[in-house]
């Protein structure tokens, strides 16, 4: 028994193995373990993410400031005579207000876990790419490797705009009460808000990336999105308004607008392709027939490089 796991193990590893198994066919039970696998490694991932986040966050990293500086950046942009005066130091630095004994751990956990997992996205979204893709074709590989890159750097610039947003929705907030208010922001509810609108932001410019994957798998066409573009300018404006926590005009008008720039750039993208396609369509002779219209050639298996790679057998399930 001693022996025969380590042998089982082999087996594994060789089952996972393109050299040994080009397919990459396993059975229900070998599905199982894989996604335990890589579950494991990316869990892994996330927690190194996260001590790196956690020691950043009081740590400066050569030119980098730490990222609780980077944080409360944002606060400390709201003129020092608007803050109280407790929450300033004798360095000219501001600070935030703690109102629990944990509070101020638990915000560097979270803000270190958020950090660390964005540092260590590519170690991560690697496992779950290694998961998913020998069950696609090698041009569906092809595709969602590209999207895949692009939702990266659409989620970095929607959070980066939203940071560059945050001090002027700040001071702008600030602003009303006159002189009947003075700003004293607890750190839970501030970094919260800083999160939220980072996440927003980020996850809002991925929507132009999923017209461009609809308009790729036929779903959307060039002349839908043409005839539906001011109605669709028109809710991303209402869904800005809706979706930013702070509700100030400049992270609406800032979200709206770069969608809008977004969609517009995801739509052109849409006519481009709709005209490619056309266009091969006329070369083979295609344009004339009804899209419902079966083909006029047999079925033939194409080779195992185009197969689906990641096949279920039922032979372990009893």
């Amino acid at each position: 028994m001693a022996e025969s796991a380590p042998q089982d193990r082999r087996t594994r590893r060789r089952k996972r193995s393109r050299r040994h198994n080009p397919d990459g066919t396993m059975t229900l039970i070998e599905h199982i373990y894989e996604f335990r696998r890589r579950l494991g490694y990316a869990l892994l991932a996330l927690l190194a993410g996260g001590i790196f986040g956690f020691i950043w966050f009081q740590t400066r990293l050569g030119p980098i400031e730490s990222l609780g500086q980077l944080m409360n950046s944002p606060y400390c942009g709201i003129p020092a005579d608007r803050l109280l005066p407790g929450t300033i130091g004798p360095d000219g630095s501001c600070r935030l207000l703690q109102t629990a004994p944990f509070e101020g751990i638990m915000i560097q956990l979270k803000v270190g876990l958020a950090a660390g997992a964005v540092v260590t996205s590519p170690l991560w979204l690697y496992q779950i790419w290694a998961f998913i893709a020998p069950g696609l074709y090698s041009k569906e590989r092809r595709y969602a490797l590209t999207f895949v890159g692009f939702a990266s750097i659409l989620f970095a610039g929607g959070a980066l705009l939203a940071y560059l947003l945050v001090p002027h929705a700040f001071q702008m907030l600030m602003n009303f009460g006159g002189d009947f208010f003075t700003t004293a922001l607890t750190a839970d509810k501030y970094i919260s808000f800083v999160l939220s609108l980072l996440v927003i932001f980020g996850v809002s410019f991925e929507l132009p990336l999923l017209v461009v994957m609809l308009n790729f798998a036929g779903v959307l066409k060039y002349a839908q999105l043409k005839k539906w573009r001011r109605g669709i300018i028109f809710l991303l404006f209402v869904f800005a308004a809706f979706a930013t926590p702070g509700s100030d005009p400049f992270s609406m008008i800032g979200l709206a607008g770069a969608l809008t720039v977004l969609f517009e750039i995801a739509i052109q993208i849409a006519r481009v392709h709709d005209r490619r396609k056309e266009a091969k369509r006329v070369d083979e002779g295609w344009a004339d027939l009804p899209d419902d219209q079966p083909a006029p050639f047999q079925y033939e298996p194409s080779r195992v490089d185009d197969q689906p790679a990641a096949t279920t057998s039922t032979d372990d399930i009893t």
